[in-house]
């Protein structure tokens, strides 16, 4: 009787470690609710190669071998270049925050890509002195060719600053005359607007709030948008700042003389409109004209004049 009780004690025992055992395991395997909700808001750490990987084609390959350009061709540029340079970008407004560095390296690229594959054409069609040629020859077509798309945004920034700059003092005369100030105007048609002109606005703003004066910014908005309507206008702040006189008169006749400025520059491009079309109509209307006109007669006339 007694063995078989403690038989039946044991197996009893045996039966609860098993049971303990694997409610253990099964704890084990669960996972940590502490460690659960960290990990939804923790980034897990990730190796140097991995997260070059990451990064896009532009970063990893473009970005590194037009630094190294760049950082040849700015020790061999001229300082007078590498200022015009700068001053250009300024005037464009900085188009995707580049800088000098940014734009010889990029020069740079595009002469080694277009006079490398002109050499590479050539030299697999078995000339190699005329690859050699022209391969120079597109080198420096690639070499400028960001001069010139530098050259074309300046002059766009430069008539966009132009077009906006009287409905700009409009609003600035309205918001003057209603009581505010002359820097809340200015807020308020950054505020409205989202062109090259309204961040500009902004940028002043900027300045006066980190310490500069008025006339400082407002100087410093000439030297970056280098147009003549905007110099005349901030002339006219600063002397009416000085003099104290009223700001929303002097805004009045500015607005009145942008105007009448526009619309000049308008009648003037009308007027240069005939002269302009005469090269088209020349060398593209006119020979259709004639070719429509004198083609189903010149076979008659080549008939009579040959006598065949």
């Amino acid at each position: 009787m007694m063995e078989t009780l403690a038989t039946l004690i044991l197996s009893v025992l045996a039966m609860l470690s098993i049971g303990l055992l694997f409610v253990g395991l099964t704890r084990l395997q669960e996972a940590d609710p502490v460690q659960s909700r960290l990990s939804k808001y923790a980034v897990p750490a990730r190796s140097l190669e991995e997260l070059e990987l990451r990064q896009p084609f532009s970063e990893r390959i473009v970005k590194p071998i037009v630094g190294r350009i760049s950082s040849f061709l700015i020790r061999r540029t001229p300082p007078k270049t590498v200022e015009s340079i700068k001053r250009n970008l300024v005037l464009a407004g900085n188009p995707y925050n580049m800088d000098v560095r940014d734009l010889l390296g990029i020069k740079g690229l595009l002469a080694l890509l277009l006079g490398g594959m002109v050499l590479l054409v050539f030299v697999r069609g078995g000339n190699l002195l005329m690859g050699m040629l022209f391969s120079l020859v597109l080198g420096a077509l690639g070499y400028y060719v960001p001069n010139i798309w530098l050259s074309s945004r300046v002059s766009a920034r430069k008539s966009e600053l132009v077009k906006t700059l009287p409905d700009a003092l409009d609003l600035l005369t309205v918001c003057v005359e209603a009581g505010l100030g002359f820097d809340s105007a200015m807020f308020k048609v950054s505020q409205k607007w989202d062109n090259a002109l309204s961040l500009e606005f902004s940028r002043v703003l900027s300045e006066i709030r980190m310490g500069k004066t008025r006339r400082e910014a407002l100087r410093a908005l000439v030297a970056r948008t280098d147009v003549q309507d905007i110099a005349t206008f901030v002339g006219a702040i600063i002397q009416a700042d000085q003099l104290g006189v009223s700001i929303a008169k002097v805004l009045q006749i500015q607005s009145e003389q942008m105007r009448t400025r526009r619309r000049q520059r308008a009648e003037e491009l009308a007027h240069q409109a005939p002269i302009k079309m005469i090269f088209p109509m020349v060398f593209l209307i006119f020979p259709s004209i004639y070719v429509i006109v004198l083609g189903p007669a010149l076979p008659t006339l080549v008939k009579g004049i040959t006598g065949k």
